[in-house]
């Protein structure tokens, strides 16, 4: 009678077991990995920047904000750190307020910006330092700049710092969050272009001329919004020949006074 072995492997011409042989693992394995390698190689060769575009810009050139990024063409479209890119265009140009950096296949970058815009000035010994309505520092103005900007009387600041908000000598920042809040509303309501000066060298009693006929009391840094609700319904009422003053200090009412 023949014996079965049933389940163990079969025997050899010797009369030894044949252990079973592994097919196909390794070749796999190499197989993945020559995919994968062949993903890397397309995409740091084949797909290269070519064209770097910048939309958005006023200030500053294309090439100074591509400068700034530290981007170059012939750079992988994927393999580059966009934190770090943006990084670097903000510490180099201080007019820079938001970059957006996109990427369209095959080759190009487009950097989208959104460029600060000077606003007002401060005098520091015997120059004029620009500031955005946010109070970021830009930097001395160019020849004719000011003649287009807000002239800010009574405050002091520190060290100046080009794309730093505006810090005060005493390290204090209420009279700069007033100022900042003023300035928006300023742009806000449409009257930055006829402001004439804004005088902060009592916060209490801060005012401002709003073109030839109208001084604005403010007063306070509290309410601004509302106070600024209430001096457009006043404006919104007067008449071509009024000239005067126009007090919303108090938050409540709003009074004009002749001159």
């Amino acid at each position: 009678m023949a014996t079965i072995n049933a389940g163990l492997p079969p025997e050899s011409k010797h009369g030894e077991y044949m252990k079973p042989r592994r097919r196909g693992g390794i070749g796999g394995l190499v197989s993945f990995l020559a995919v994968v390698l062949g993903i890397i190689f397309l995409m740091s060769v084949l797909l290269r920047v070519s064209d770097i575009r910048v939309e958005g810009n006023v200030h500053y050139t294309d090439q100074e904000i591509i400068n700034a990024t530290g981007l170059e063409t012939g750079d992988n479209i994927f393999f580059f750190d966009k934190f770090s890119t943006i990084s670097r265009a903000y510490t180099k140009l201080p007019y820079l307020e938001e970059v957006t950096v996109e990427r369209q296949l095959p080759g190009r970058l487009t950097l989208r910006v959104v460029e600060s815009k000077a606003m007002a000035y401060l005098f520091v010994d015997g120059e004029e330092w620009t500031i955005d309505s946010g109070c970021k520092i830009l930097g001395k103005a160019v020849e004719g700049e000011a003649e287009e900007l807000i002239p800010i009387y009574g405050i002091q600041p520190g060290t100046l710092m080009i794309g730093e908000r505006l810090q005060r000598a005493d390290g204090s920042e209420e009279r700069v969050d007033y100022l900042a809040a003023l300035l928006g509303q300023i742009e806000e309501r449409g009257l930055a272009s006829e402001t004439e000066w804004i005088d902060f060298s009592d916060t209490n009693k801060v005012f401002f001329k709003y073109t030839d006929k109208y001084q604005v009391v403010i007063g306070k840094g509290e309410n601004v919004e509302h106070k600024f609700a209430m001096l457009m319904s006043v404006l919104s009422q007067l008449k071509e020949g009024d000239v005067g003053t126009i007090d919303v200090s108090r938050g409540e009412t709003a009074h004009f006074i002749p001159n």
